[in-house]
């Protein structure tokens, strides 16, 4: 694999997910030859539903379909597997796991192969961090269930090119499975206090910065990952999402946003080992409200290259696609997915 991406920020509502989704399909048009694995780290599981059709295209059903097999084909039929064995690997076949999605959704490219979400994640929760947390001689048991994932990508290494994780809006251990077995993060803000609280908040919970006590920090993320001998993922990406097209230079919104690159641009300065950018504009891009042409790509599961201009039926309404929106959602998506 040449690199894995998490999609993630531990603050909820800032559009990850559908910038996952739109960034994931456009990666894989551009990069044809390249076989892409999406893994949908998150109870809601909407990467998936998108994946498999939308609202739609009955994306929710196929979705559960494939939650019903045995062994049940998600990132929870994974986790089960490894409960019983959460010290070393058992013997299984990562393919048991994973979903093509061009076989339900014709609009997806098709060298994109999916690892399902699944709610089953909230239940395993405490099983999970039970296990982490067990003190067994000779055997570093978090190091151990955290490394899951990493056991799974192992064994299909010479299968995908590039990988690309949506992660839950939180720091559950099985975000941190995920984040660990990751190269690099791409974080979504809004232009909002909450934004730039939750920036704070992810360097401290990923990298430790500024805890509240040294209390924390033998407990903390990066110090068991670092202790382990393994490296921590980078922030590689911060996405200023859903601006409109109304904030002007002296509005509150460019503000906060402001304030937010000034935070980035010191933590350049202090901890570059963090980033794998050097400069704050190599680190941001700036996507604007995706709006009705958003709300159709999502119902139906569509890429914004495969959204039509004019009226559409969504869920019995008419709504209507207007050209010039359409355009801006594709080039901020095309913008975006050139830094990856």
């Amino acid at each position: 694999m040449d690199i894995k991406y998490a999609f993630w920020n531990n603050k909820g509502g800032t559009g990850k997910t559908s910038l996952a989704f739109q960034s994931i399909i456009r990666y894989a048009e551009e990069h044809p030859q390249k076989r892409i694995l999406a893994i949908d780290v998150c109870p809601q599981a909407n990467l998936s539903e998108l994946l498999l059709g939308g609202l739609n295209n009955n994306g929710s059903e196929k979705l559960l379909a494939r939650q019903g097999l045995v062994p049940r084909c998600s990132i929870g039929g994974y986790f089960q597997l490894r409960l019983p064995s959460p010290y070393t690997p058992p013997n299984f076949s990562a393919q048991d796991f994973i979903t093509r999605p061009a076989d339900y959704n014709s609009s997806i490219s098709g060298n994109i192969d999916l690892i399902c979400g699944d709610p089953l994640l909230e239940l395993q929760a405490n099983a999970v961090n039970t296990l982490a947390n067990n003190q067994i001689p000779g055997t570093n048991p978090w190091v151990a269930v955290v490394d899951w994932l990493k056991d799974f990508l192992d064994q299909v290494d010479d299968q995908y090119d590039t990988v690309f994780l949506d992660l839950n809006p939180s720091f559950s251990l099985y975000t941190q499975i995920a984040l660990a077995s990751c190269d690099r993060i791409v974080l979504p803000v809004m232009a909002d206090d909450s934004s730039r609280r939750a920036i704070q908040n992810a360097f401290s919970l990923v990298y430790g910065l500024k805890l509240p006590s040294e209390i924390y920090a033998a407990y903390a993320f990066a110090t068991k990952l670092k202790a382990a001998g393994r490296e921590l993922p980078k922030i590689h990406l911060i996405v200023k999402n859903r601006l409109t097209q109304y904030m002007g230079a002296a509005s509150a919104y460019a503000a906060v946003l402001h304030a937010i690159e000034k935070d980035v641009e010191m933590l350049l300065q202090t901890h570059p080992d963090i980033f794998s950018v050097s400069t704050v504009k190599e680190c941001f891009v700036e996507v604007r409200d995706f709006q009705t042409t958003g709300v159709v790509a999502f119902a139906k599961g569509l890429p914004f290259s495969k959204v039509k201009v004019g009226k559409q039926s969504i869920n019995g309404h008419r709504v209507q696609v207007k050209s010039d929106y359409l355009v801006n959602a594709r080039d901020a998506i095309d913008i975006l997915v050139a830094k990856l």
